[in-house]
């Protein structure tokens, strides 16, 4: 068993062309020993972004705090705190955050965490 805290980590912080405000700290990886599923948290700052993207794998979010918008496909869609977003693989998706900013724990296949 492993148990760690998230204020152990320091966060990668992203922002170039495709993505703005964006913190991401890898939780549980392969790193650990976790044989099928990465855990990670995403915090984007108010008015950031995640990529406009799409992949093979499936994925599962949680809001944990904040709010602002998933786009599926062309489809702005209203999301805050306590909602979960199933995303389906090869699904065109992008999280952007409103004006409070968004939290999110966000798990995938491991094929989906950078190593």
């Amino acid at each position: 068993m492993i148990i760690k805290n998230k204020n152990e980590f320091s966060p990668d912080a992203v922002s170039n062309d495709d993505r703005k405000g964006v913190k991401f700290y890898p939780l549980i990886t392969s790193k650990d020993g976790a044989p099928n599923f990465a855990m990670r948290i995403f915090e984007i700052s108010p008015g950031g972004y995640t990529p406009k993207h799409k992949h093979s794998w499936e994925h599962e979010v949680y809001i944990i705090s904040g709010g602002g918008y998933v786009l599926r496909g062309e489809e702005k869609i209203k999301i805050e705190k306590d909602n979960c977003v199933f995303v389906e693989p090869n699904e065109l998706h992008q999280f952007q955050a409103g004006e409070d900013g968004i939290s999110m724990i966000c798990v995938v296949p491991n094929e989906g965490q950078p190593i």
